[in-house]
């Protein structure tokens, strides 16, 4: 990338990520763009004319929110079309991660719009990186609906999932959001709260539903902020872990050899009595 600021930027949509929270968390290529752009799109003109002003960044802005993001899409398509390079920024982290873009981004792609990402902060994998999850895989789902029955209805399609499940909530319905995980999850499911990130007040807790809901409960000043809530996988228990090994030899094994011979070779590998696997690879023999 080039780094001088009298340099054009080539006419394209600049997807930059900014701070969620520390005004430092930007970097030097974030800055660059937003600086050589000729304008930047912004969820709140506002909120980004701060973040602009800080980093003494003087650039023109116009809003890109939920409510006109369609109709901001086609004039920021006009304007790269006129050979203008534009930035997209959302109030906080990566657009379109939870906040407006996802619009914008599909209607240029759609016009054969080249959209260069600038990455950077994301709550998600800040979360991720501090809270010891289980990180073989995660499913990002954001924020939760916030009727009551249809965030239990959610937490329910979601209950049996394998990953770490990483969503968003708000201050207003942290509370009740936990009480409903507890309904139904159990109160022993683990989850890590990640509170305010890079923020003055910035906490992280882990522990069990129940754990979580006594501390908030106790300290109104842990239901402040932004949350975003990491509930890790539902656990196994040792026997059906075992029984799924157990299947699994046994697949490989009646494929190749004779039910006796591969039942005693199934109870020198896995963890089952020979009964066990007797019986498992008889029924397995019937549903073929």
């Amino acid at each position: 990338m080039e780094n001088s600021t009298h340099t054009a930027l080539e006419p394209a949509l600049y997807v930059v990520a900014t701070p969620i929270g520390n005004m430092q968390d930007i970097s030097l290529r974030a800055l660059d763009v937003l600086r050589r752009v000729g304008l930047v799109a912004a969820e709140d003109t506002r909120h980004s004319a701060h973040l602009l002003a800080h980093h003494g960044i003087s650039n023109k802005l116009m809003a890109v929110h939920e409510h006109n993001e369609q109709q901001s899409a086609q004039l920021i398509l006009q304007k790269i079309q006129q050979g203008i390079a534009v930035a997209l920024i959302s109030d906080a982290g990566t657009p379109a991660i939870s906040d407006p873009g996802a619009v914008v981004v599909d209607v240029l792609l759609k016009h054969a719009v080249r959209v260069i990402p600038v990455p950077g902060a994301s709550a998600v994998t800040a979360a991720m990186s501090a809270t010891g999850m289980p990180n073989h895989g995660y499913l990002f789902h954001g924020f939760l609906p916030a009727s009551a029955s249809q965030r239990k209805a959610t937490l329910q399609a979601l209950a049996e999932q394998a990953y770490t499940v990483v969503y968003y909530e708000a201050p207003h319905r942290i509370l009740a959001c936990i009480k409903d995980m507890r309904e139904v999850l159990g109160e022993q499911r683990q989850i890590a709260v990640a509170r305010e990130l890079t923020k003055q007040f910035e906490t992280i807790y882990r522990g069990s539903l129940a754990e979580v809901f006594a501390w908030m409960q106790a300290d109104e000043n842990q239901q402040r902020g932004e949350f975003v809530l990491l509930l890790a996988p539902k656990q196994t228990s040792n026997a059906d872990a075992d029984l799924k090994q157990a299947q699994h030899v046994l697949s490989i094994l009646l494929a190749e050899l004779p039910l006796k011979q591969a039942v005693k070779l199934a109870t020198e590998i896995t963890a089952m009595k020979k009964n066990q696997i007797y019986e498992l690879a008889l029924k397995m023999k019937q549903d073929e």
